[in-house]
């Protein structure tokens, strides 16, 4: 059974490159500081491992 994980947006996307941007909206993150929870799975892990430097990942 997979589990969730709440991801935390803690860098501005401001000066990343537009693929590193479209990542992070696509994950719902719109602002700093805040917090969505998706599903883990490999999807969800790809587009972590692509933004990991404005991110803030935790397993609950």
């Amino acid at each position: 059974m997979a589990g969730k994980l709440k991801i935390t947006l803690v860098k501005s996307p401001i000066a990343a490159i537009p693929k590193q941007r479209a990542t992070v909206e696509a994950l719902g993150l719109r602002k700093l500081n805040k917090t969505v929870e998706m599903p883990d799975n490999g999807a969800v892990r790809g587009m972590i491992a692509r933004i990991s430097h404005l991110v803030k990942v935790e397993e609950i």
